[in-house]
């Protein structure tokens, strides 16, 4: 296991740091609460924390602001997240992008999300699928997988960047099935949407929220979804697992974390206040709206989730010898 997963998240009990908090608690919240996040305005990310934060301000009777702080893969957020005040007033929403991957695979930046971070809640898991040019000569992932094998090298796939989720999941499909494909890694799922269509890259791992636009305009061809299970927007499109046996899906949520510190009373309110919102049905309807399925999981079962998805993680990133700089 990489080195920089010697110490995965810290117990919640333990990082949950017992302050004194007598008369502090009480009022808690008595001013809004910042929510910073690492998605750029009007992104899809972007629209699922706006409604969790605008639900969850009536909620805690207090408005909670969405601060964006887009830029390096998620690293500016979650430094300023680590570096809040841990008074329950700055909370963040972030991505496996620098939770697990840039944790196993990337070089160490100014904080350590393993201990510097606390996770609340996974908020959201966004779809993701495999799809094609309308014109690629491939109509499924086994014949994806069979074209591979007949031209390894052959065929290029976009990705919205080394190291994503998409990236590690189209290594981990080529080192189950022996398959060779040359990744094209965008700066944007965007712009690699962009290419898949207009032919100039034939495959594409992308959300649905990127997809599904194009699918009904007849643009790209579905392949597979690229998780455990086939995704309710496409219930008749396989899931990767089905076809594939043993692999993993590589994960795609956006979850909420608070700076370590945080007195146990006021996270705990804090979190029950977030679960409590997150399963309201009108904010599930909202959620699946903009493209996401609702998590709403422990601290726990975040925290040892994290730890699952980073072994993955840095079980595949060893084997296809990938490093983020």
């Amino acid at each position: 296991m990489n080195k920089h997963i010697r110490v995965v998240f810290l117990s919640i009990a333990a990082t949950v740091l017992a302050t004194p908090t007598a008369g502090f608690t009480q009022a808690y919240p008595a001013k809004p609460i910042r929510m910073v996040t690492q998605f750029a305005a009007g992104s899809g990310g972007d629209a699922l924390t706006r409604v969790a934060a605008t639900y969850l301000s009536t909620t805690m009777h207090q408005p909670v602001v969405i601060e964006n702080r887009a830029g390096a893969g998620g690293v500016q957020a979650a430094e300023a997240i680590a570096r809040a005040a841990p008074d329950g007033y700055t909370i963040g929403a972030l991505t496996p992008g620098v939770v697990v991957v840039r944790v196993v695979v990337g070089t160490p930046f100014s904080i350590d999300p393993n201990k510097d971070l606390v996770p609340l809640t996974a908020v959201g898991q966004t779809g993701s699928l495999i799809v094609a040019n309308a014109s690629a000569p491939v109509n499924s992932l086994r014949e994806l997988i069979d074209y591979a094998r007949k031209y390894p090298g052959k065929l290029s796939y976009a990705t919205s960047g080394i190291g994503s989720p998409h990236h590690m999941a189209a290594e981990e499909i080529q080192l189950l099935t022996g398959t060779q494909m040359v990744h094209v890694p965008y700066k944007a799922g965007a712009q690699a949407m962009t290419d898949v269509i207009t032919g100039v890259i034939p495959i594409g791992f992308m959300i649905v929220s990127e997809v599904a636009p194009q699918v009904k305009a007849g643009k790209i061809k579905l392949l597979a979804s690229r998780e455990a299970h086939r995704l309710r927007q496409f219930p008749s499109l396989p899931a990767v697992a089905e076809i594939i046996p043993g692999f993993e899906p590589m994960p795609g949520w956006t979850g909420l974390f608070a700076p370590v510190g945080i007195p146990a009373a006021i996270f705990s309110r804090l979190n029950s206040d977030i679960l409590r919102t997150l399963k309201l049905p009108e904010v599930e309807e909202k959620i699946n709206q903009a493209g996401f399925e609702v998590i709403a999981n422990t601290p726990e079962q975040f925290a040892a989730q994290i730890k699952s998805e980073q072994a993955l993680v840095a079980k595949v990133a060893k084997a296809a010898n990938i490093k983020l700089e």
